[in-house]
Parts: C-alpha cells; structure tokens; sequence
C-alpha cells in the first residue's frame, strides 16, 4: 500500500494548453526532481523558472492519502454531484515520482479522464489519458510522446529541431513568466510564425485571477 503525498487540491478551470477552459480537479503532488522547491536552491536548480510552490502538504485540500482510494475519494469530493465529463489533472512538481498502477485504476474507477502534466524525466503511466510534456533544458527527457508538448519559452540550451522530432499530437509553446514577459510573449509569437505546427498558449488563468 503507498501513500501518496499532495501539496493541494481544488476544482478549477484548466488554464493552459488544448484543454484550456475545461473544469477540472487539480491534484499537486509534493516533490519534484528538477528543483528542490527551496530558494536556496533555485540558482544551481535544473529548473529555475517554476512558479507552483510543491513542498510540503499543507494546501488547500492538501495531505497525505493512506492508498489509491482515499486519494481517489478526495477527487470525487471536489468535483461534486454528477458523473459527467469528469476530468483530473495530476500535476506537480514532478506527478510521476508517485503516480502508479493503483491511483490511476481508482481514479478510472471513479469514472474521471486522467490529464498530467509532467517534465518529461520519467515515463509516463500507460494508461494515463492525456500525456502533457514541458521540457526543461538540461534535463534528460524519456518521455518523448504524448498528447501535448507545452514547451516554456525561451529556454536557453533547447533546440526546437531536435523537439520537433518527438511524437506528440499537438506542439505548444508558452511565454515563460518572467519580468521579461512582453520580450518572452514576443519570442513565442515569432516561433509559430515561423514553425506554424506550433501552437501559442498563454497562462489564462492568470488572466482571470483563478487558480
């Protein structure tokens, strides 16, 4: 039996990429491999630009889960009355350092579409529904297939060429948040321009100031 360690927890609008505007339960997973979460660390982290805190359990909804059923209850809750298009996102920090055979069986089970949105570091559940991939430069991608690849924009030290290669469905590239966001918006813009089989996605959410 695993217990499974969750940062936060909330129903919400999917803010970003093809599923942009969908309802759904977020799941944050703690931990990530990429980047300790401690500022400390963020200068010598492989990745350096991300803007979710994953540490601890101590968010809203947030907690550590005895096994795949009570994590998969947790969802149910915050979805609320009815079975229709139930939709989860189990995001991070890193979801595959905990997502296994028994949460994605008891989430099917709960009759939810499964979406993650992982760094590509670690291969992704086979029978996850929606495989979203953001590369992070220097890290070592396996998973180089899926649904989406929502690729952060600029990133130093990632060839578009070499991505382009990877068998992803759809190839989206966002603006990296950051003081420079009108130079970064503008980068993003002149990539699908120029490659028009990327797509532009912006952080709508936000936008609308909602989680």
């Amino acid at each position: 039996m695993v217990a499974y360690a969750v940062k936060e927890m909330f129903l919400t609008l999917q803010g970003e990429g093809v599923n942009a505007g969908a309802r759904a339960v977020f799941v944050r997973f703690a931990g990530c491999n990429l980047w300790s979460g401690r500022e400390a660390d963020r200068a010598r982290a492989v990745c350096r630009f991300c803007d979710t805190e994953f540490v601890g359990t101590d968010g809203e909804g947030g907690g550590r889960f005895a096994d795949a059923a009570a994590l998969a209850a947790a969802v149910e809750r915050h979805w609320g009355e009815g079975r229709d298009r139930r939709f989860v996102v189990l995001t991070g920090g890193e979801p595959m350092l905990q997502v296994d055979d028994a949460a994605v069986d008891a989430l099917h089970v709960a009759g939810f579409r499964i979406a993650i949105e992982s760094n590509g570091t670690l291969p992704a559940h086979p029978r996850i529904d929606w495989v979203c991939i953001s590369p992070k430069a220097g890290s070592e991608v396996v998973q180089r297939s899926g649904d989406e690849l929502k690729l952060v924009w600029p990133q130093p030290g990632i060839e578009l060429d070499e991505v382009e290669r990877w068998d992803f469905a759809h190839r989206l590239i966002q603006p990296l948040d950051s003081a420079e966001a009108e130079a970064n918006g503008a980068a993003a813009m002149a990539v699908v321009m120029a490659r028009p089989w990327w797509r532009l996605t912006l952080q709508t959410h936000k936008m609308l100031g909602i989680r």
